[in-house]
């Protein structure tokens, strides 16, 4: 299996390209250079990308183990699907192995997103056809862009994707979705907006509810 590493760097100043060239390997390059945040970055890793299957994984985050993308690519060997997708466990910032919420998603079913359902986008993974032909992530939003463009994927363009009911990624409490309450009332407002304005849906006023009641099942294994 051929893995083609792309680290987009967003002219760090401090020490991460000493870091990166000390755990250089084969298969890795990297671009670094000024942008306008994460989700310009990560359009910028899909233009850059060559191969056939892109997913991505952010600074904090880590795999499970190391037959992730074996994983991704037996799912994918499948014509007929266009993307996979796969549980998360968030982790303490300074400890990997304490484990502090488990996000198992499941199926997706027609409609789910209104009712607060999403699937981890550190573990989601798409053929780069999807990308050329629907679009990457939209720079204007400055949080959320990850759960449009799943929106988009799912509901809109209705294409296949298949739940792996494994465990792909541990992810680093800390995001900036969740970082403070400003961030999550900003979150909920732009997948609010996003529904109606761009896709003609209309959640109902327990959409932010219906999401904090799936981020809670999280707490409990």
């Amino acid at each position: 299996m051929d893995v083609e590493h792309w680290i987009v760097d967003g002219g760090s100043t401090d020490n991460t390209l000493e870091i990166i060239e000390a755990n250089q390997s084969q298969g890795m390059r990297v671009i670094s250079e000024n942008d306008d945040g994460i989700y310009a970055a990560l359009n910028r890793g899909i233009k850059l990308a060559s191969g056939e299957v892109i997913g991505f994984l952010n600074a904090d985050d880590v795999f499970e183990n190391a037959d992730v993308l074996k994983s991704v690519a037996k799912t994918l060997a499948a014509p007929e699907v266009d993307g996979c997708y796969a549980d998360l466990l968030y982790v303490r910032e300074n400890d990997l192995s304490h484990v502090v919420r488990f996000w198992k998603s499941e199926p997706f079913e027609k409609g789910a997103f209104l009712k607060g359902w999403m699937p981890p986008h550190p573990t989601f993974y798409a053929r780069a056809t999807v990308y050329r032909e629907i679009g990457g992530f939209r720079t204007d939003m400055r949080i959320g862009a990850d759960w449009e463009f799943l929106l988009r994927f799912f509901e809109k363009e209705k294409r296949t994707a298949r739940y792996v009911p494994q465990t792909w990624v541990r992810m680093r409490l800390g995001g900036v979705s969740n970082r403070n309450i400003k961030n999550v009332l900003r979150n909920n407002f732009d997948t609010w907006r996003v529904c109606c304005a761009e896709f003609g849906f209309l959640p109902s006023l327990l959409f932010p509810i219906r999401k904090w009641i799936h981020r809670l099942k999280q707490f409990v294994r």
